[in-house]
């Protein structure tokens, strides 16, 4: 019956020529602001809007949207494992990731994991709105900064030169472990939040701080914390 009731809506919106977005951001405030920009450009329409990962897998099963503009900040959840999820399950589906998070740390990882577009929140409205339909049209966003350090990395890499900061060359999960630590979670309770063993996620400790040239399980802890600091600095709340 869902499919019923939905699939008239979607056959008018496409008769329309409208696209239709699916908001994913855990602020209220954020999606209502991301609905009117929508709601004012006639191409696009907001067909749904939810707040973490486990709402928006379960929105997909009866909407089929054009397009997710997600944010990677999600309560309970991780940004980054979402995109992988909805990519294997809904690949037909484009992703683009609209965040405060650092996109020389985030952009190339969003890419990877099967998103198509890169856009920080700071970003005017206009842009955001050229964003989605640049994704919408088959191509990949990513702002001028982050497109030339991409080819400066591919450069480098047919060199055999690693031109990535250290942050950077850490693995999704690894960065993952990284961010749980620097907010102060020890190391059995990051275990339980990833449904990891213990032992784990002590080697990841170990890659980490070899990667990033650390000591010891200190100095692991107060680089994660002033990392995480800086990244929360980023990140303010609407």
């Amino acid at each position: 019956m869902a499919n019923d009731k939905e699939e008239p809506s979607e056959v008018v919106e496409r008769k329309r020529g409208r696209k239709r977005i699916v908001l994913v951001d855990d602020h209220p405030l954020v999606r209502e602001g991301l609905a009117a920009l929508i709601r004012a450009t006639p191409d696009l329409v907001v067909t749904g809007e939810v707040g973490s990962a486990a709402e928006t897998l379960q929105l997909l099963e009866t909407e089929t949207p054009d397009l997710i503009l997600l944010d990677l900040g999600l309560p309970g959840a991780n940004g980054i494992e979402l995109l992988k999820d909805v990519h294997v399950r809904y690949p037909q589906i484009r992703v683009l990731v609209l965040s405060m998070h650092e996109e020389s740390v985030y952009a190339e990882r969003v890419l990877r994991a099967g998103g198509q577009g890169y856009i920080m929140k700071h970003e005017p409205g206009e842009t955001i709105v050229e964003a989605i339909r640049c994704v919408l049209r088959g191509e990949l966003y990513v702002s001028p900064n982050i497109a030339t350090r991409m080819v400066k990395l591919f450069v480098g890499c047919k060199q055999g030169i690693d031109t990535r900061t250290s942050i950077e060359q850490l693995s999704d999960r690894e960065l993952q472990v990284y961010t749980h630590i620097g907010n102060g979670m020890s190391t059995q309770e990051v275990a339980e939040h990833l449904h990891l063993s213990v032992k784990t996620i002590q080697t990841y400790r170990e890659h980490i701080k070899r990667k990033l040239g650390l000591r010891n399980a200190t100095d692991l802890v107060h680089h994660a914390t002033h990392w995480v600091e800086a990244e929360n600095g980023r990140v303010k709340s609407p």
